[in-house]
């Protein structure tokens, strides 16, 4: 099987491979996987792990971030080597069962830093949860990383800030975005139109009833004020609201066989009307959490990653 990038700005095809079984590693003793193919078109990131650098070795930092009076919870996975280093934020859905931390190991074992957190009021974080602290902890996340002090320590290139939003982070990346003009690309996994994927297409009941399986790991709210917090704003929220003010960043826009595929091609397609700068369209055959495609899935994002302006 093959996966096709699309740089849809630009018309060029990229394919990278993806076998069903993994196989070569690198490494002496290392065993195939059982119906290994070649691993053609893969960047070797996904499958080989990095040289140690005794003196600056890769690592892991807590973080704990201020935002708002409080302090979220983050992880920094940070890359080998005396840095600085690009980096990749990452931001979870909702609630974020699916972390994406393979993702995080991928991109660091690509030379990039991996930084995840939690929202206020979600997966212990302090503080209560709205959707609207959701874009407001991505915006304190980045000037908390590019402080002088803290991107030294962290071994951060504030000019090489990638962020990468999945579901409903893929709406908060669409939001900062919109906002941040210092941001190096924007990478969106099957991102969720928060007001026209949910309030605009779900009666109030209907909607209540769809939150409340998402509350478990959330603080300080419930699936009414949820569901009365999307609707108030069904018209602001939208992605067709931030095409015009996303520019002079390149895009990532990956899609699964779910309910967000219409919105987010949408959204490539609007994206390439408004702007210069590429936006790189990849389709799976999986579902919204990529069960079955995360070695596609981390091939494609380090291939987009390694496609960027140095």
């Amino acid at each position: 099987m093959a996966i096709a990038l699309s740089a849809i700005a630009g018309g060029a095809q990229v394919v990278f491979g993806t076998p069903a079984g993994v196989g070569a590693l690198a490494g002496a003793g290392a065993q195939p996987a059982v119906g290994a193919q070649a691993l053609s078109g893969i960047p070797p990131a996904v499958y080989t792990d990095p040289p140690h650098d005794p003196r600056n070795p890769a690592r892991m930092e807590v973080l704990h971030i201020p935002s708002a009076g409080v302090k979220i919870n983050g992880v920094a996975y940070l890359a080998a080597g005396a840095g600085p280093h690009p980096s990749a934020i990452f931001f979870i859905g909702l609630p974020g069962n699916e972390k994406n931390l393979d993702l995080v190991q991928a991109v660091r074992r690509a030379g990039w830093n991996g930084i995840t957190f939690f929202y206020r009021g979600s997966w212990g974080s302090p503080g209560e949860f709205r959707f609207a602290h959701c874009p407001q902890d991505a915006e304190a996340v980045l000037t908390y990383l590019r402080t002088p002090a803290v991107a030294k320590t962290l071994g951060i290139d504030t000019a090489r800030i990638v962020i990468v939003g999945h579901s409903m982070g893929g709406w908060v990346a669409v939001e900062t975005a919109a906002r941040d003009r210092q941001l190096a690309g924007v990478a969106l996994i099957s991102a969720a139109d928060m007001s026209k994927d949910f309030p605009g297409s779900t009666p109030h009941p209907e909607l209540v009833k769809r939150l409340a399986d998402l509350t478990e790991s959330l603080a300080g709210v419930t699936p009414e004020a949820m569901a009365d917090e999307l609707e108030a704003h069904a018209a602001q929220w939208r992605f067709d609201q931030a095409y015009g003010r996303i520019v002079d960043v390149p895009v990532l826009v990956i899609t699964a066989d779910d309910r967000y595929e219409p919105s987010d091609s949408a959204l490539a397609s609007a994206l390439r009307a408004h702007r210069g700068q590429p936006v790189t369209a990849v389709h799976m055959d999986t579902d919204h959490v990529y069960s079955d495609h995360r070695i596609a899935l981390q091939a494609a994002l380090i291939g987009w990653l390694q496609s960027l302006p140095q």
